[in-house]
């Protein structure tokens, strides 16, 4: 038995936990290198808020994704919180993207004219 599973060194909470930022930091770095950044400003942002969507939704997205593909009596906790975590991370950017992308075409189309402009009333001479 190798060192890291001694009884006491690490428990099964820290395993978890650990599973889960690895699998949270994973997702941010793949979502960076699918879609670019523009600026480091925005790097920064989208890699914080991969790895706090990771850290949050981990663990129910890994218990759905193993439910949904029947292999969640196959794998362990930590197992489970890698892969939900950067599944959660991956998908958080994935979704915004898809907005930011669509959010930047609509500010180029034209807005239709929804409220017509006032007519000017024309003032009859009565005479």
């Amino acid at each position: 038995m190798s060192a890291i599973h001694e009884p006491g060194l690490m428990g099964d909470t820290a395993w978890v936990l650990l599973a889960k930022a690895a699998g949270a930091v994973a997702g941010s770095a793949v979502s960076l290198a699918y879609m670019l950044p523009k600026g480091k400003q925005e790097a920064a942002i989208r890699f914080a808020v991969g790895i706090i969507c990771g850290l949050v939704f981990g663990g129910a997205a890994g218990v759905k994704i193993a439910e949904e593909l029947a292999i969640d009596g196959n794998l362990g906790k930590a197992e489970l919180m890698l892969m939900g975590s950067a599944a959660a991370s991956v998908a958080a950017w994935s979704a915004l993207g898809i907005f930011n992308r669509f959010t930047e075409r609509m500010k180029a189309m034209p807005l239709p004219e929804l409220i017509p402009e006032p007519q000017e009333r024309k003032i009859r001479d009565e005479g």
